[in-house]
C-alpha cells in the first residue's frame, strides 16, 4: 500500500494531499454492494514576515496562524441486476484557523464551524453516469472549475466565513448540482452540467454548461461552454449573470515518452457592460527517466486580461496549479486576472517517499505593475509511513514597488508546513 499510495503522492504533488480523495474504511461488502466510512484530515502551520493589504488591512507586520479540517462520513453503492449502480455518499466537515489568520486579512484566527459538505446519490452503468446533490465538480486541468473552494473566514464579515481554513480549502462541494456524463475513458466522452453555489464570497452563482472530451492514447483534447444563469447582486460579480465562457484545451505527451504538454484558451464575454476577457496558457516539460532522482523540469507562460473572471480555479496538479506562487496566489496578489505569469518547475524524487522541489514565478503587467514581482518556492514531500505525509514549503516573494499591496518592496520570507494523516 505504501508505495502504490507514495509513487500517487509523488506524481500528482500536494494535490494527492489537499485535494486527495478521503481515505475509505470498508465496513460492509458483498455482492449486493458496499458501505465504506471515508476520512479525511489535514493540519497545516503558516508564517509570513509580511502582511497584505488586499482586503485594506494593516501591512508590515508579520503572521503565525495554524489551519485545519476533518471529513468523515459515509459512501457506498448497490449493484443493480442490470449491471447498474445506484451510488452516494454523505459527510460532514469541521474546519478551523487559529492564531494571528493569514495575512491578506480573509481570516482572524477565531474561525470554528462544523457543516455538512458533500450529500449526493447517483446512478451509473458503463455509457452513463448521473448524480444530484451537493457534490465537488471540476473540469479539466482545473483552469476554471475545481470545486467551490474559496474558503474565506471573518475577516471581511460574518456573511463571507466558512469555517477559515483558507489554504487548505477543506470546502469544495457545491451546494446543488446536477451531472449528466457520459462515454468512457477513452474516445469522445462529454459532461452535461448545473449548479448553485452558497458561497457568498462567489456572489451565490449559479450556471450550467456542457463539457466534451476526446480522449486518446497521445492526449485528451477538451472543450467547455459555460454560462451564467444567476448571481447575487452587489457583491462584485454582476458580470456573472449571463457571463458567457468558451474553452479549449489539450494535455498529454504527443505520443511522446517523458514528454508533457498542457495549454488552454479560454474566451469570456460578460454578463453586464463590464470589459470582456480572454485568458490562455501553454506549457512543455520533460522527465529525465534515466537519470538518478527522475527530475523533470516545466516551463509554463500564462496571460489573463484585466477583465478576465477565473471563476472557480484551483488545487489541482500540485503547487503552482492553479494558485500560481503560494504567496501571490494566495495573498498578496495577482489572483489570476490582469497578469501574465512566467513559470519554471524543477522536480525529482530522490527515494520511493520522497519528492523534492523548486519553483520560480514572474509577474507583469499588472494593473499600475501594483502586483509585479518574483516568487521562489522550495518544497518537499514526504511520505513517513501509511498513516502521515508531511510536506513542507519555504517561499521568497519579492514585489517589485513599494506601492505592492505588500506597502514595500523588501523580500518576504513565508513558511508552511502540512500534515496530512490518512486513515
Amino acid at each position: 500500500m505504501k508505495k502504490m499510495f507514495t509513487q500517487s503522492l509523488l506524481t500528482a504533488a500536494v494535490a494527492a494531499a489537499v485535494a486527495m480523495p478521503a481515505q475509505a474504511y470498508n465496513l460492509s461488502s458483498s455482492d449486493a454492494g458496499e458501505v465504506n466510512l471515508d476520512v479525511e484530515a489535514i493540519f497545516g502551520v503558516f508564517s509570513s514576515e509580511e502582511t497584505y493589504n488586499t482586503v485594506g488591512g494593516n501591512t508590515g507586520e508579520s503572521r503565525d496562524w495554524q489551519e485545519a479540517y476533518i471529513k468523515a462520513g459515509f459512501s457506498g453503492f448497490r449493484n443493480l441486476d442490470n449491471g447498474a449502480q445506484v451510488y452516494g455518499g454523505i459527510n460532514a466537515l469541521f474546519s478551523g484557523t487559529w492564531g494571528d489568520g493569514d495575512p491578506a486579512g480573509f481570516t482572524t484566527g477565531d474561525e470554528r464551524e462544523i457543516d455538512l459538505e458533500d450529500a449526493y446519490i447517483g446512478y451509473r452503468n458503463d455509457m452513463i453516469d448521473f448524480s444530484v446533490g451537493r457534490q465537488n465538480l471540476s473540469f479539466g486541468d482545473g483552469f476554471l472549475i475545481n470545486g467551490d473552494a474559496l474558503n474565506l473566514g471573518e475577516g471581511l464579515g460574518d456573511e463571507f466565513d466558512r469555517g477559515g481554513a483558507y489554504w487548505l480549502a477543506g470546502r469544495k462541494a457545491f451546494d446543488k448540482t446536477a451531472m449528466l456524463r457520459v462515454g468512457g475513458d477513452s474516445g469522445l466522452r462529454s459532461d452535461l452540467f448545473w449548479f448553485e453555489s452558497d458561497n457568498v464570497a462567489q456572489a451565490k452563482p449559479e450556471m450550467a454548461g456542457i463539457n466534451v472530451e476526446y480522449v486518446t492514447e497521445t492526449g485528451t483534447f477538451g472543450a467547455m461552454y459555460l454560462n451564467g444563469l444567476d448571481v447575487e447582486q452587489g457583491y462584485g460579480y454582476d458580470h456573472r449573470d449571463g457571463q458567457d465562457t468558451f474553452s479549449l484545451r489539450y494535455q498529454g505527451s504527443a505520443g511522446v515518452e517523458n514528454l508533457f504538454l498542457s495549454g488552454e484558451f479560454v474566451t469570456q464575454n460578460a454578463g453586464d457592460n463590464s470589459a470582456d476577457g480572454d485568458a490562455w496558457y501553454v506549457e512543455a516539460g520533460w522527465t529525465f527517466a534515466d537519470v538518478a532522482w527522475t527530475p523533470s523540469v516545466n516551463y509554463r507562460y500564462s496571460t489573463f486580461d484585466e477583465g478576465f473572471d477565473p471563476l472557480f480555479f484551483g488545487f489541482n496538479r500540485g503547487y503552482g496549479t492553479w494558485f500560481q506562487g503560494e504567496v501571490a496566489a494566495n495573498y498578496a496578489g495577482p489572483f489570476n486576472s490582469d497578469t501574465d505569469v512566467h513559470h519554471i518547475a524543477l522536480k525529482a524524487a530522490p527515494t520511493e517517499t520522497l519528492a523534492v522541489g523548486a519553483l520560480f514565478f514572474d509577474f507583469s503587467g499588472t494593473a499600475g505593475d501594483a502586483m509585479d514581482g518574483q516568487e521562489i518556492d522550495l518544497y518537499a514531500e514526504w511520505v513517513v509511513n501509511d498513516n502521515l505525509i508531511i510536506s513542507p514549503l519555504l517561499g521568497f516573494y519579492t514585489p517589485d514597488s513599494a506601492g505592492s499591496t505588500q506597502g514595500n518592496d523588501d523580500t518576504n520570507t513565508y513558511f508552511q508546513v502540512l500534515a496530512i494523516v490518512p486513515f
